[in-house]
């Protein structure tokens, strides 16, 4: 809101005759008021909003544990979701301590932050709490998907240290060049910027996503596969998750996050676009951004049904998930700047890419227990090129601020430039992402503090590691039979479970699907 200015001259154009002091003093004081309310008003509507959206964002971490759980074998259930809790508690300090100021420390250079360590001097004109915690929420986001792509056997003090620096280093560099206006990609510069556009990842199918996913890819290739994913003829071997049930549920709480995600990022609601519409504004922009992203998921999750129908038999409620999340994660960069038929779209051809991507990580052996590198990695990169083909020239000039049209979608008839940044985004994520995040899973792997014994992998580390299983079983006399790390089993290496033989409870034929 501009600052509200009053003068005698001012009033005179009403009255038509000159104002005395008193008069002049007293009204304009009363208008101050009202102005300083109405701008008071309009800071708490968007600052609320953007709690709520921080809210949402971070709901969405119940979404990714209850995910990971049904993925993993219920033998790992109790490590894969205490990861998921310290990627958040992790995150938090390292964050609080140095990601935000790296990423939107003002004022700073194009490559990184410079102020708000530790919150030091917090609030700002730049932002207040709100923005510091919806960030938060995003860079626990990032740190999520790497998690599930080295799940089943990963050393939970390799969890505690890429966490950290995940959250504290790698993803708030990232971000600080494509979201602040002081960033070198940043599409908010208002003069220098790249190919005269600026990469467009409005919520982070690069910053987020694609961040995450690569960093679970060297993870997960430094490790190796799981035991018994590949056989001696170098088949595929299925290690399916022990719960369709958490699967679906986390991927409802992550659809549910997700209207935290994509329309959160435009961090304010109470704006006007200066039209002779005036029931249109950013509100409008908001509920273009939720419509885009419903639009992508839905299409993905059904392409993902009938293709894998087609290519299996079967009618997988896990396939289905998956792809609902790479139509999320693909629309999530294009979702303001882009028509709601362009979304599904960018649904159709995100769970192709994943299909795709699934088989090439069969062809390499290459084993990720949730396929978050591939559905993060491989669809943030496509959402990302999507919006340089599809974004349309006024969405861009409403939600970036551009006084003229700027380059846009090739495929909107905005020319190329739009496209060739977003090419250099993808290209300069994988870079940093792989000269930082290969060298750490490369150096605990060489201090072997990366992956856990194949004894304890074997057994499963809820026994070895975590003094027991998340599941207690009852029988039918309502006495409870719980394994603990004193308890005797038998691991049978096809079904991947835990058959127990001391104790023995009476229903032990129940056991077999654990």
């Amino acid at each position: 809101m501009a600052n509200f200015t009053c003068s005698a001259d001012d009033l005179n154009l009403l009255g038509g005759s000159a104002a005395n002091n008193a008069t002049v003093t007293f009204l304009c004081g009363r208008l101050a008021s009202i102005s300083d309310q109405f701008k008071a008003t309009s800071y708490a509507v968007d600052n609320t909003y953007l709690l709520f959206s921080a809210y949402l964002v971070f709901a969405m971490q119940l979404g990714f544990a209850m995910l990971c759980a049904g993925s993993v074998r219920a033998k790992n259930t109790m490590n894969i979701m205490l990861t998921n809790v310290l990627d958040a508690a992790a995150g938090g300090l390292s964050y609080y301590l140095f990601g935000y100021a790296f990423a939107f420390g003002e004022p700073s250079n194009g490559f990184i932050g410079r102020h708000f360590f530790g919150l030091k001097d917090y609030p700002a004109s730049t932002g207040d709490y709100s923005l510091f915690l919806y960030q938060w929420a995003f860079a626990i986001a990032s740190a999520g998907i790497t998690s599930g792509s080295i799940a089943e056997r990963t050393q939970f003090v390799a969890y505690l240290i890429y966490s950290s620096f995940l959250t504290g280093f790698v993803y708030p560099v990232t971000s600080h060049w494509f979201w602040p206006a002081s960033g070198w990609a940043s599409p908010f510069k208002t003069e220098d910027r790249l190919f005269g556009s600026g990469a467009i990842d409005f919520a982070g199918s690069g910053v987020v996503h694609m961040v995450g996913g690569i960093a679970g890819l060297w993870g997960a290739l430094i490790e190796g596969p799981r035991i018994g994913r590949f056989d001696h003829a170098g088949r595929t071997v299925a290690l399916r998750g022990h719960s369709a049930s958490l699967v679906v549920l986390g991927t409802f709480m992550l659809w549910f996050g997700w209207y935290g995600f994509n329309p959160g990022s435009f961090l304010t609601i109470l704006k006007t676009y200066g039209t002779s519409q005036s029931f249109y504004g950013q509100w409008s922009a908001v509920g273009r951004t939720a419509v885009t992203t419903t639009l992508a998921g839905s299409t993905a999750a059904l392409t993902t049904l009938f293709s894998k129908r087609l290519m299996s038999g079967h009618w997988s409620v896990i396939d289905v998930c998956n792809g609902l999340l790479g139509g999320f994660a693909a629309i999530t960069s294009g979702c303001s700047v882009v028509e709601p038929w362009a979304a599904v779209v960018c649904g159709f051809v995100a769970a192709w890419v994943l299909i795709g991507c699934n088989k090439l990580a069969e062809k390499l052996h290459f084993d990720d227990p949730l396929e978050a590198a591939q559905l993060h990695g491989g669809c943030g990169a496509w959402g990302l090129i999507f919006t340089g083909l599809f974004a349309r020239g006024r969405y861009v000039d409403e939600v970036y601020g551009a006084p003229t049209q700027r380059p846009h979608g090739l495929f909107m008839g905005g020319g190329g430039k739009l496209l060739a940044a977003q090419i250099i985004q993808i290209l300069v994520i994988l870079g940093w992402v792989s000269a930082t995040m290969g060298p750490l899973f490369y150096g605990l792997h060489k201090l072997k503090l990366l992956r856990i014994s194949r004894d304890d992998e074997m057994e499963g580390m809820d026994l070895t590691r975590h003094g027991g299983f998340a599941y207690a079983y009852q029988d039918e006399g309502g006495d409870h039979t719980i394994y603990n790390k004193g308890a005797k089993s038998n691991f049978n290496k096809t079904a991947g479970s835990i058959e127990p033989t001391s104790p023995s409870p009476p229903n032990a034929g129940n056991l077999q699907s654990v």
